[in-house]
């Protein structure tokens, strides 16, 4: 197939639009899954998806189409570029019109960190699993059942411009997710893990297999427990998945129009003060181990995307600094609109500003209390509030004077991020961590433990 280069330039010398953006991204992925101690199945795929948007221009402002394509063909560019043109010719006006980006209005950072535009696409296969699996295997000899799913996947995107923008970008994004079972019918305990990577070799698999046999061995006592408020402490894989679900509504239009948690009376809560303690909620594309695209580079516009602003340099954003909301996310046109300051969306999530305590420490400080591992099937009950409910599973554990004593039944709850940042009375020290109930779409995190002194748990959950 063409270079993705060689497919940008050629689709924005065909086209007849007053404007035009082409994307291209070629996929590599690899994927290892293994089930009840054995290897069950490996693959490896290749895959190209690119786009043409189209701006025509008129006195009623501009009109946008965007026509995606998987097609490796040459000879489907030309008919892509002109569905491209007239789906434009037939959409109405759009209201985040902006000029296009001058490709020299780009901070030196962004520029230094973009790739050489000829480059090739990065690759990967399922050789980047050998030293994983090889540090399964003492695993697989034990006695516990252990289930889990590695994948890999490189990215490597091109985004070109009738302006004379030009960047390329190479993403890697992996994770590897063990979940262990000891015991059978009602005696049946189950716990998992995860990790988030770049390439593998930063997984430490033999301290992943050390923390599930450590989680299984709590539950060889079993409690149950009723619903109602708890002490509870959330470790960083679970704040996580609660600060995740956060940020993506933290869209300034929405919040102005008053459809968020974010929204008050005459504005936005930017400037109020959610907690003393002094944590700071943030996304930064250059963060070590955490790196993302450091430019916009999309197809279609969305409440905190546009089109108009492909090539735009992403910046640290610090959505809350010392317990104070401090940014939402603005597109150029909104920004505009409200008089706010561009802020663009993160691709990843980071929160700082506890203690040096360990999850072992704040547990060990606990006179009675419940420690979740993981939470999943998050949804939203009330955008207003942006309450949530969802379901803890694999590991709740009851703590007494300092010690895990047993495992809980499941339970399910309704809480709000927004308003545990408000309720937390302790954090502990930032770790990298993998998302459970996001890792398919968001898998860049950094989190403290936290301490929330009355977690809502609304009923009990026959979840296993």
């Amino acid at each position: 197939m063409l270079p993705a280069p060689e497919v940008v330039e050629r689709a924005l010398r065909l086209s007849r639009a007053d404007e035009a953006m082409v994307i291209v991204t070629d996929a590599h992925e690899a994927s290892l899954r293994w089930a009840g101690n054995s290897m069950t199945t490996n693959g490896s795929s290749v895959a190209r998806d690119w786009a043409v948007v189209s701006i025509v221009r008129d006195a009623a402002g501009a009109r946008v189409g965007s026509v995606s394509s998987t097609s490796v063909d040459p000879a489907d560019i030309e008919a892509v570029v002109r569905a491209s043109e007239a789906a434009a010719h037939a959409a109405e006006p759009a209201k985040d019109a902006m000029p296009l980006l001058d490709p020299g209005a780009v901070d030196a950072d962004t520029l230094d960190r973009v790739l050489d535009w000829e480059g090739t696409p990065a690759t990967t296969d399922i050789g980047v699993f050998g030293e994983l699996a090889r540090d399964l295997s003492p695993g697989f000899d034990g006695a516990d059942k252990l289930y889990g799913f590695a994948h890999h996947q490189v990215h490597s995107t091109w985004l070109g411009t009738s302006a004379g923008m030009r960047r390329r970008w190479v993403q890697p994004t992996g994770s590897v997710e063990i979940n262990g079972k000891r015991g059978s019918g009602a005696d049946l305990a189950s716990a998992w893990v995860g990790a988030g990577t770049t390439d593998f070799g930063d997984v430490d698999v033999p301290g992943l297999l050390a923390e599930l046999s450590r989680r299984l061995d709590w539950s060889k006592r079993r409690v149950e427990l009723p619903a109602g408020r708890y002490e509870t402490l959330l470790p960083p894989s679970a704040v996580a998945d609660l600060m995740i679900y956060m940020a993506w509504t933290m869209e300034g239009r929405g919040a102005h129009e008053g459809h968020t948690a974010f929204a008050r009376a005459g504005g936005t809560r930017i400037g109020e003060r959610l907690t003393d303690i002094p944590l700071t909620l943030y996304s930064d594309p250059s963060a070590a181990g955490l790196e993302y695209r450091p430019f916009v580079a999309t197809p279609a516009s969305s409440e905190s995307l546009s089109v108009f602003d492909n090539g735009l340099s992403a910046q640290r954003a610090d959505w809350v600094r010392e317990g104070v909301v401090e940014s939402l996310v603005y597109p150029r046109a909104t920004a505009a609109e409200f008089d706010a300051p561009v802020t663009l969306p993160g691709e990843n999530l980071l929160m700082t500003g506890g203690s040096d305590a360990s999850l072992p420490d704040m547990i060990a400080r606990t006179e009675r209390g419940l420690l979740l591992t993981c939470l999943w099937y998050i949804r939203e009950v009330d955008p207003a509030t942006l309450l949530l409910t969802g379901l803890t599973r694999d590991g709740v554990y009851l703590v007494e004077d300092g010690e895990v004593v047993g495992a809980a039944n499941n339970f399910r709850f309704n809480e709000s991020p927004l308003d545990l940042l408000r309720r937390v009375s302790e954090a502990g020290r930032t770790e990298i961590t993998l998302p459970r109930e996001w890792k398919d779409w968001f898998t860049r995190t950094a989190m403290p433990p936290l301490r929330i002194p009355d977690f809502h748990m609304s009923s009990v959950s026959q979840a296993t």
